[in-house]
């Protein structure tokens, strides 16, 4: 439990606090220029985090064959197929977060701000140049769900597994997941995105399943938010409900 509880810290440190400094600091630097150090920034905070972790698990091998099981074969396999799977996690986790959204916006009467906040940090960015959607895409799409998938999904929630039941584990994973990502305003909506990852690896033992779904539902965020920007939209009031 001690190194789960080290591996949260290291993600949401690193995610929350040091990647958004080295990108988005420094005034004499052009958005490009920012865009490619947050993308830098990002490569070296997944290859650390990700080496505390193998360093962590390292003395527990060998492991079960569905440990850190990144397998390619079979996609559409009705049973274990990763991205057939992730298909249907993914669709599951748009409609339960849009209901989540409208019972947020019934109940609470408006938008809480955390999760703008967060995005705004990015917003400058987007659709600024293909050379900072292609960054943005790479960090959001690529890095982001490989880092916090090995971490949340394969070390933490299978390490709670030899406690609690699955479900049990996917929600409790799903919990630190949200909490992480520092927006308690919004915290239902992770949750409930983090709940759909643990749910679908639950059923493929395979981490591929929830990184697909982890990197379409970035990576789409960052594409849809380009192109509005493109077609002249406010994306900033747009975030931020105004």
């Amino acid at each position: 439990m001690i190194a789960c509880g080290l591996s949260f810290v290291l993600t949401g440190l690193a995610e929350s606090t040091v990647v958004p400094y080295l990108g988005l600091q420094g005034g004499d630097l052009s958005l490009d220029e920012k865009a490619e150090i947050l993308f830098v920034g990002q490569f070296f905070v997944t290859a650390a985090v990700l080496g505390v972790v193998y360093g962590i698990t390292n003395s527990f091998r060998p492991f079960p064959d569905d440990i850190f099981r990144y397998e390619w074969k079979e996609p559409f396999d009705l049973r274990r197929g990763w991205l057939l799977w992730a298909g249907i996690g993914l669709s599951g986790a748009v409609l339960a977060i849009a209901l989540a959204g409208v019972a947020l916006a019934i109940f609470n009467g408006e938008k809480p701000e955390g999760e703008a906040d967060a995005l705004s940090r990015l917003l400058p960015l987007i659709g600024n140049s293909n050379i900072s959607t292609a960054c943005l895409v790479g960090i959001t799409g690529v890095l982001a769900p490989i880092l916090e998938e090995t971490v949340f999904r394969g070390f933490l929630m299978v390490s709670l597994t030899k406690w609690f039941s699955t479900p049990v584990s996917v929600l409790f994973s799903a919990a630190v997941f949200a909490l992480a990502h520092l927006t308690p305003g919004e915290f239902p909506q992770p949750f409930v995105l983090g709940a759909a990852l643990g749910f679908s690896y639950a059923q493929t033992h395979n981490l591929l399943t929830p990184i697909t779904i982890h990197a379409f539902w970035n990576s789409g965020v960052i594409l849809l938010l380009t192109f509005l920007q493109l077609q002249g939209y406010d994306i900033k009031e747009l975030v931020q409900g105004n």
